[in-house]
């Protein structure tokens, strides 16, 4: 009888643990990143009246007579399943997915270590990557000020450095030219002024108010009806017609500048956006052309070539032959006069490219640079156009320039992507990372010990972390999100109605119990 009574008791503190766990978890119901526990029982000590006896060949055996002496708390289990995940909108917010935890410290030097997986972090006063709440440092690998990231390096407090809160003025020292050239483009068939004259080359130059035709006098007879006329200009009144292999005309005004050849096609125009070491720009224009293989070569070129040139279109002194310089006329009213030279590529039958100078020098003059000492030269910039990722295909012209270089910006904006890598977005349109996030993996996460403020530390059965990067570890992270309680509310609930009837069969154990002994008792009397 008193050892029920002694059960009942062990029944109603085991249950009343486990409703502490239940409040616990049906508070934190709202907590960003909580992970949930349970409880689990186990019986205890049992006395046993009489032992098992085996059988003999005459006797069968006979089992132990034990009784139990009640429950007790087997576990407290960390439940450390992922939870949904609410997108927030916030760039700094972090929502990690998986078996493992983000790192966070309470020195920036990130020596004392806690673990969470509460993302909610924010940048404070002097750009140190935080913990709102409690001011601890998110750890992780902090970039280098050109962007790089070493993460074999021992991770600290990540910090955004003063030199990386603002980016200076970089000159572009490439120019790449990527996409394709149409090879099915139509060429021109035949070029006929006003005046009915075929001509075999014309060049369209506006070097004045009204601006002019102008002949190339290096090229024979370009009026075959009046050889007379040839390099003389034409007036602006007067007009070309084009006629193209596809069978289309065009009428060519004195608008622009450009040299008209029969058997070219018509240009495609691009602009290549160059900065000089103080970050100022300049928009320097190059023209791709389609014309016939070289016939003289031997073997003769069977397939066409393209020509690259600068537009002479902003050429201040109209000297519209000269296709290897351009003079551009910058914002202010100065002149930069930029020079190439004319280049050509050949691509072979599968419309690749071939040979050709695929990376001439681009010369600017009048911009930022170092004229030689003492001359009084004006200072000087040099340019790699690289021309080799060019393809010839039939179909549409996707020619684009790709250029490094930049004007100077300060930090404008902070974005993480899905490796954990923080990168800035500068008021000159640069980006450059600025630090990646660590996380950590346990061997066995339930095993950490829980201190409070959605933060954890290891034990001696969680295992020793091992931090590393997202990726390395296989693990998800979701930028501009948290991730929210794990806690199953009708689960509680249903746990907590089943708590509630074990409290009330433990009572009533113990009050039959009373009842029983108290008829003992009267018994006596």
């Amino acid at each position: 009888m008193m050892r029920s009574l002694f059960s009942g008791v062990s029944g109603l503190k085991s249950h009343q643990t486990r409703m502490d766990v239940i409040g616990n978890n049906i508070a934190n119901v709202n907590t960003i990143g909580f992970k949930s526990s349970r409880v689990t029982f186990a019986d205890t000590l049992y006395q046993t009246q009489t032992g098992a006896s085996a059988p003999t060949g005459t006797v069968g055996g006979t089992n132990p007579k034990q009784i139990g002496l009640g429950v007790g708390v087997a576990s407290i289990d960390l439940l450390f399943t992922d939870a949904s995940t609410q997108a927030t909108g916030k760039n700094t917010d972090l929502a990690l997915s998986g078996n493992g935890l983000f790192v966070v410290s309470t020195d920036a030097a990130g020596k004392d270590k806690y673990y969470t997986r509460a993302g909610a972090f924010s940048f404070d006063a002097n750009y140190n990557y935080v913990v709102p709440g409690s001011g601890h440092h998110v750890v992780g690998w902090n970039a280098d000020e050109n962007g790089n990231i070493d993460t074999k390096s021992t991770p600290e407090g990540i910090r955004i450095k003063d030199a990386m809160r603002s980016m200076g003025a970089k000159a572009t020292t490439t120019v790449t030219y990527k996409g394709n050239m149409n090879s099915s483009v139509p060429t021109i068939t035949k070029i006929v002024d006003q005046a009915g004259n075929d001509l075999q080359i014309a060049v369209v130059g506006d070097t004045s108010a009204t601006g002019d035709f102008k002949t190339q006098p290096k090229y024979p007879n370009p009026y075959p009806a009046d050889p007379a006329k040839a390099g003389t200009p034409l007036q602006a009144t007067e007009s070309l017609t084009l006629t193209m292999s596809d069978g289309t005309t065009r009428t060519i005004t004195a608008k622009s500048s450009y040299q008209y050849r029969v058997g070219c096609s018509m240009p495609i125009t691009t602009i290549a956006n160059v900065y000089d070491s103080l970050g100022n720009l300049h928009k320097v224009p190059f023209l791709f052309t389609k014309v016939p293989g070289d016939t003289t070569t031997n073997p003769p070129l069977k397939y066409d070539q393209w020509e690259v040139a600068l537009s002479p279109s902003q050429d201040s002194g109209g000297k519209i032959d000269d296709f290897g310089t351009s003079t551009i006329k910058e914002d202010d009213g100065s002149f930069t006069s930029v020079t190439m030279g004319v280049k050509k590529l050949e691509f072979d039958q599968y419309g690749k490219y071939k040979t050709g100078l695929g990376s001439p020098e681009l010369t600017l003059t009048n911009g930022a640079g170092s004229g030689p000492s003492g001359t009084g030269a004006l200072p000087t910039m040099k340019v790699a156009v690289n021309l080799t990722s060019l393809t010839q295909y039939s179909g549409s012209d996707t020619i684009k320039a790709d250029y490094d270089g930049n004007t100077a910006g300060t930090l404008k904006e902070i974005n993480t992507d899905q490796s954990g890598i923080l990168t800035g977005t500068y008021t000159n349109g640069e980006k450059r990372s600025l630090a990646q996030v660590a996380v950590a993996q346990f061997d066995n996460a339930q095993g950490l010990t829980k201190k409070g403020a959605n933060l954890y530390t290891e034990s001696n059965n969680s295992g020793t972390p091992n931090i590393k990067t997202v990726s390395a570890l296989g693990l998800t992270l979701t930028p501009s999100a948290l991730e929210m309680s794990n806690v199953d509310v009708a689960n509680e609930f249903a746990d907590m109605v089943v708590t509630q009837r074990g409290f009330q069969s433990n009572s009533k154990i113990i009050t039959v119990g009373d009842e029983m002994l108290e008829t003992v008792i009267n018994m006596k009397r």
